[in-house]
Order: C-alpha cells, then structure tokens, then sequence
C-alpha cells in the first residue's frame, strides 16, 4: 500500500491506528470473481473484519454471521437481512427469536439441539426459514453426516424449516489445491447420495475454501492464479452443479489493511537491539508469525535506502515478553519516531489481538477510498476510568 498518503495521516492522527484501503478491497473482490466460476457467490466471514460489512454489502452475495455481536453490528449498519447467514455453534433462543421477528431467513444448523430451537421458534412466530446443514470435517463444528441424512430424510416433518443444502468448512490457510479436490469429492458423494436415496437436490452448497493469504518476506511466491484456476477447474468437474456460495474471510479483506505503529524507544541490552513501539501483540496478529521469528511485509517511514543496516528486535508496548513483533529485522538508521506500516492486516489483526491486556487504547481506525481518509473509530479507551477522566 505505498500509495498511501502517510505523510497525511500522520499530520491528522497518532499511531497506532489502522487504514483499511476500501479501493484495494473492491478490486481484490473483482479479482477473485475473474478467477471463479459463475455459479459460483461470495460469502464474506465478516469475523475476519467487521468494520467492512457496509463497504461490502452490495459487493458480495452473502454475509455470514457467527456471533449475537456481529449480528447487532450489520443490524446497527442496516444490512438487508436478506443478506445475511447466521451461523456459529451458539445460537440462544433469544437470539433466535429476535432476528427472527427482524426478518432473517437463513440460519446454518451446528447440531441436533440447534435443530430443535430453530422449529420451536419457527413454529412458535409462524415463520418459514431457509437452512443449511452444516457437515463437520472432523471438528467441534457441525454435525456428522449420519445425523445431516436423519434431517433430510424426516424433512417433511419440519414445516416451517426450508433445508437449502449444506454448509462445509475445513480450515484455514489450505494452500493444497489437493485437499480442496477431496473435499468436493466428499461433498459430491454425499449430495449424489442425498439426490439418489433421500430424493432430495440440494440448491445451494456453502463451501469455505479457506483459501491462503502470504504474509511474510520467506522467499516463497504463492501462485495464486494457478490456485484459483486449480480450484474452479475442480468445481467445474462436481457432478453437482448447482449453487455455490463460496465463503472466504482472510482471502477477501488481508490485502486491504495497514497497520501503523511507532517507535518510541530504543535499547541495547546484552541480547542485541531493541525498539519498543507504541502498538504491539493486542493489535496486530498474524497468522502463522512463529513467536515473531518471520518477518511481515511492512514499510518504514520516512522512507530511507537500506545500506549496512543493524538488526533490531520490534517488541511492542505490553509488559509481557510475548510482546515480539519482529525477532533480528535488519534497519538503517532507525530512530525514534520513525513508523512502521505493517501491510496485509485486514483480516483478524484489529480482533484477534488480546487488546483488554494492560488496558491500553484501541487504536483509530479509518477507509481510505478515492484519496480521502475518513476516521470509523476514534482511539478508544479499554477501562472506563480511563475515559471519564480524559473527559475532565
């Protein structure tokens, strides 16, 4: 993200903060379409980000919702319920009830107890749903394929119930293309199963990919155009063809994220070169970081050529020696009050960190969209005392 204005943001906020580049984000959604078959939807995981769900309600088929907190957050941001699949292992009655009189339609089913929930309040507001059985791959999610063929086969049973197909994902960061290809084999047998025996066609099959994201400078180039041609190739050869949704979080919003951080102090202490940075842990996450022993792409502001450099260590501002960022990255010249842009943060980083501990801020967050920067979150406080007397 170099074309973004640094030099301006700084003059109109502190660090740490994060910029969500909303054009960067339309044309990875555009991207990924070139590359997928046309049957195929998009589903957004918006746990992956939930500041996006509005910048990209008209830009993807789906959002899924995993969690009473997201759900407020799109009823908050006034997404169609239309667009909406609730899903998560833990569905309440009462969260249940609620959307249901604000209109929602489509819920996935975790288990034989979510099962019963959603007829009884079906049944108990008189209203007609869309659900998708979710099939576990082996894990706490979803329901084996034993009890997904017990629904299906009693379906006539569950009148206010419209069972829409099936729900199916294994993981995250899948760089096998292999692995995907077993996986649609297996679902392929189970809905040629489901048509054959149960006479039951399912229309719509929610697939999550897990599709991988490349985070850190290894050496390794991810050939993402041949991963993506692999995968549709390997859809178009399913003896099922009907409706996909493919459901991504990471793959769809990574690459839109920056996260700034500053120096703020520097050491030499007998183990080599510290710089300790107003961000740290609580704010940013990466997936696969090993204890900060890989270096993420990032950019140094103000920008300087990287000429004998010396290596540092980049800790952040928790008391805790988990706090690494970056373990021996070589720097010329660092300084105090220089700033790291940490690139590919739009996923998980702004809600995975632990950002409670020690109770320091939220950082702000902001779009950036046609060379303008708007502010969606002013730095916030993590304890209230905190607030009330910053308010004095």
């Amino acid at each position: 993200m170099q074309h973004l204005n640094i030099n301006h943001i700084l003059k109109i906020d502190q660090t740490p903060l994060y910029i969500f580049d909303i054009d960067v984000l339309y044309q990875r959604i555009q991207y990924l379409k070139n590359y997928l078959p046309q049957r195929v939807s998009l589903c957004y995981a918006m746990k992956a980000n939930p500041f996006l769900v509005k910048e990209l309600e008209n830009h993807v088929n789906k959002l899924e919702v995993c969690s009473p907190g997201e759900y407020y957050i799109c009823e908050e941001n006034n997404i169609h319920v239309d667009k909406l699949v609730i899903s998560g292992v833990y569905k309440s009655s009462q969260d249940i009830e609620h959307m249901l009189l604000k209109g929602v339609k489509t819920f996935t089913i975790e288990s034989l107890t979510q099962f019963e929930l959603l007829c009884e309040q079906c049944q108990k507001h008189h209203q007609t749903i869309d659900v998708l059985l979710r099939l576990t791959s082996g894990n706490q999610f979803g329901m084996c394929q034993k009890e997904v063929i017990q629904i299906i086969h009693n379906r006539k049973q569950y009148p206010y119930l419209h069972i829409l197909g099936i729900q199916y994902f294994s993981g995250t960061q899948k760089t096998s293309v292999k692995k995907l290809y077993k996986e649609c084999q297996k679902l392929d047998e189970l809905i040629s199963y489901l048509s054959q025996v149960e006479n039951y066609n399912v229309e719509e099959l929610e697939f999550g990919g897990g599709f991988p994201v490349s985070y850190f400078e290894d050496g390794k180039i991810f050939d993402e155009e041949t991963y993506l041609n692999e995968f549709s190739k390997c859809l178009n050869e399913m003896n099922y063809q009907g409706k996909i949704i493919l459901e991504l979080g990471r793959s769809i919003v990574a690459s839109c994220g920056s996260y700034l951080t500053s120096v703020v102090d520097m050491k030499v202490n007998h183990n080599g070169n510290y710089a300790i940075l107003d961000g740290g842990m609580h704010h940013m996450a990466y997936y696969g970081q090993m204890m900060a022993m890989k270096h993420p792409v990032y950019h140094l502001y103000p920008e300087r050529e990287n000429n004998n450099p010396q290596t540092w260590n980049l800790c952040g501002a928790l008391c805790t020696i988990n706090d690494l960022i970056v373990k021996q990255l070589p720097i010329t010249n660092l300084k105090v009050g220089d700033v790291f842009v940490f690139e590919n943060t739009g996923a998980y980083s702004m809600c995975e960190g632990i950002s409670l501990f020690l109770s320091r801020d939220l950082p702000a967050v902001y779009f950036y969209k046609d060379n303008t920067y708007t502010k969606v979150r002013q730095h916030i406080p993590t304890y209230p005392i905190n607030s009330i007397e910053r308010r004095r």
